[in-house]
């Protein structure tokens, strides 16, 4: 690879790499969105003639009830404080904190860049993700398995079954988490062809015969001369 090449390589990559660290961080708050809000389903808007009783109005989580009442503030049924999932969505509710936990732990890996090989963090975030899209997906799959619960039944009516929600529909939380799912695919992807193309700016004596990085404990002094390879490129642009 020529100077001009390198340089331009790594000005790329570290472009992309910001990027992606900053969508990977805002994924993790989406996932803590995911996990809290009482917004999964809620009732329909739903017209019932005079004499009828009118049913209760209002939104669904994974931790919460809430009911919609005469003031401005819906009245919430729960335990999100104690962090104590519904029954009927427990193992719902474990499969986003298990996936909330996995985006967390990769963003804490982004200290690692300072001491470790670009590449090597670059992957380890890349199974974290992929790991917290998966989790994310059963979640989303299992969610509406389960809804024919009690909870369920309160709020959207009888004719509640599983994939069925009855006088309730899916809300913005939901969806929300649908979305979590491609942005974790992607976000994943991203970081591996990072971390492969990070393997590209390791010196030759760092890679083994099918050219790929060795992992050996000499692995830190490899990374300084990577590091030192790419501030020298940045002086010479300077």
């Amino acid at each position: 690879m020529g100077g001009g090449e390198s340089t331009e390589f790594i000005r790329s990559a570290r472009a992309v790499g910001v990027l992606w660290a900053v969508c990977t961080l805002c994924f993790a708050v989406i996932e803590v969105v995911i996990l809290i809000q009482p917004s999964w389903v809620g009732t329909q808007q739903l017209h019932y003639r005079g004499g009828r009783a009118v049913p209760p109005s209002g939104t669904l989580g994974l931790f919460e009830v809430c009911l919609d009442t005469e003031w401005p503030v819906p009245e919430c049924r729960g335990s999100l404080h104690t962090l104590t999932p519904l029954p009927g969505f427990q193992a719902t509710a474990v499969l986003v904190c298990v996936s909330l936990c996995m985006v967390w732990v990769s963003v804490g890996c982004l200290c690692l860049f300072r001491f470790c090989n670009a590449a090597t963090v670059y992957k380890i975030c890349a199974w974290l993700q992929l790991t917290a899209g998966f989790c994310l997906a059963l979640a989303c799959v299992l969610f509406p398995d389960s809804w024919a619960c009690a909870e369920m039944r309160a709020l959207c009516g009888e004719r509640v079954d599983s994939f069925s929600p009855g006088n309730c529909s899916v809300h913005w939380a939901y969806v929300l988490a649908i979305l979590g799912i491609l942005d974790a695919g992607i976000l994943s992807t991203l970081a591996f062809v990072l971390g492969n193309r990070q393997d590209a700016l390791l010196p030759d004596n760092a890679k083994d015969a099918d050219g790929k990085p060795e992992f050996l404990p000499r692995h830190w002094a490899l990374t300084r001369s990577v590091k030192k390879k790419q501030r020298g490129v940045e002086f010479d642009l300077g």
